[in-house]
């Protein structure tokens, strides 16, 4: 995945991609506004792997920016919008202050149920889905579950439904739902958006349910348990009432 790639490999990779895409579908016969909006697309799909905005912004803009440069098209002015558009309507603007889209590595909740049992039929929540990474992991630990994802992007909203036909996905806002139906609630974030996830824990789950978090400690709690993702990566539980960490 891009994702594991050393930096700038993701970018040039994408941006590669992107022009053959485009040279591509020229060569099919596909008018150059068209190419562009597929190429365009690809590389604001393919932007979600890397880890940060500003990294994400360059993946997504790289290939337009560099076609302007180029000078190798001959596209009306507002062709150039579109790519800053795909990457709005993927990436809406109050998004980027959460995780956009940092996909759940594969089996990295497996051992998951062994910590937390759920009964059969419990709701889970995977605040933030993206296009379903979080919610493939959470059915292979809790294939009895519930399971539902929530995600603000309408586009990803739409690709995840379609990977996870078997979980209800919703669009909306992770910090403005309801969370006390849930048993669990699964979050792939920022280390900055932590603080708020443990107070709406605090404030909307019910005695007994678990918030668990992949990579980001809660620090201002002590953890029921820490997982080892295959990858390394640490999944912290945390189970209601939620435990304060001495000063």
């Amino acid at each position: 995945m891009l994702v594991h790639l050393r930096w700038p490999l993701p970018a040039l990779l994408t941006w590669g991609a992107a022009w053959a895409s485009f040279w591509g579908l020229q060569r099919l016969g596909l008018s150059a506004w068209v190419a562009l909006a597929v190429a365009a697309a690809l590389g604001v799909v393919l932007s979600g792997w890397a880890a940060s905005w500003w990294r994400r912004a360059i993946i997504g803009l790289g290939f337009p920016v560099s076609l302007a440069l180029s000078g190798s098209a001959s596209l009306p002015a507002w062709a150039w919008l579109l790519p800053l558009a795909l990457l709005l309507l993927i990436y809406p603007l109050n998004a980027w202050r959460d995780a956009p889209l940092f996909p759940t590595p594969e089996h990295a909740l497996r051992d998951l149920a062994g910590q937390a049992p759920l009964p059969a039929g419990a709701l889970v929540l995977d605040a933030g889905c993206g296009l379903g990474a979080g919610l493939r992991a959470l059915r292979e630990a809790y294939p009895a579950a519930q399971l539902h994802g929530l995600e603000w992007s309408w586009p990803l909203r739409a690709l995840c439904a379609l990977r996870c036909p078997w979980a209800r996905v919703r669009q909306g806002d992770i910090w403005r739902a309801d969370w006390a139906p849930y048993t669990l609630v699964y979050l792939f974030q920022r280390p900055e958006s932590m603080a708020r996830a443990v107070a709406k824990a605090r404030a909307q789950l019910k005695p007994g349910a678990w918030l668990v978090s992949l990579e980001f400690e809660a620090s201002a709690l002590v953890p029921q348990a820490v997982l080892s993702a295959p990858d390394g990566r640490p999944v912290w539980l945390y189970r209601t009432p939620l435990q304060a960490r001495k000063p």
